[in-house]
């Protein structure tokens, strides 16, 4: 059964009262919110606790839940919501932690670029290159790195992130063109990039 009808099934079930089928949905989600509210929140105890108010909304608002966009996605923008009044509560920003994109970047990079190149100086570069695109995610304006984040790493659609980040889809083309503009410039001096070729 794809993903999106298992937790359609789900979601019904919930909405009808039966608290298993909320609490499967909360084990099939629980990792991917915490990898996403750790890249806005630096605290693990405090992502533990965003997590877990997300969910508690998710829950409270399940009724409302028709199903126009998919629950990952009304999930996705519900802890993202929850993180940002949790740090705007305490009077910080956002963190641009991005411990996950420089991994998953150097992986993109070795097997993509360096694959068969397992010299010192190859894995070397590789490792530059990931903390290059580490420090450029995280220099990004917010929405910029929240736009590039959810379409790179998370593999949403700009659909889904059109509702995410409740802005139309035009704007999240613009915002991800604009990410990986500035992501490339920073790479250009590492990777020999002409001005005219993106990444």
């Amino acid at each position: 059964m794809p993903e999106h009808d298992i937790d359609n099934d789900l979601v019904a079930r919930a909405q009808r009262g039966e608290k298993r089928a909320f609490e499967l949905l909360v084990e099939r989600y629980q990792g991917r919110l915490a990898r996403l509210v750790a890249r806005m929140v630096r605290d693990p105890a405090e992502v533990e606790d965003v997590v877990q108010d997300a969910f508690i909304k998710a829950y409270r608002a399940l009724h409302g839940f028709r199903g126009e966009s998919a629950f990952y996605t009304w999930l996705y923008r519900i802890a993202v919501n929850t993180a940002k009044n949790a740090l705007e509560s305490s009077g910080r920003r956002a963190e641009g932690r991005g411990a996950v994109e420089a991994d998953e970047a150097e992986d993109v990079v070795e097997n993509e670029q360096l694959h068969d190149l397992n010299t010192p100086e190859s894995l070397l570069l590789s490792s530059e290159i990931g903390r290059t695109v580490q420090s450029a995610i995280r220099d990004l304006p917010e929405e910029l790195r929240e736009a590039i984040q959810l379409r790179e790493i998370d593999g949403l659609s700009y659909e889904d992130i059109s509702r995410i980040m409740d802005c139309p889809l035009g704007t999240v083309r613009s915002r991800i063109f604009r990410a990986r503009e500035a992501i490339a410039e920073k790479l250009r001096p590492l990777l020999d990039l002409s001005g005219d070729r993106r990444w």
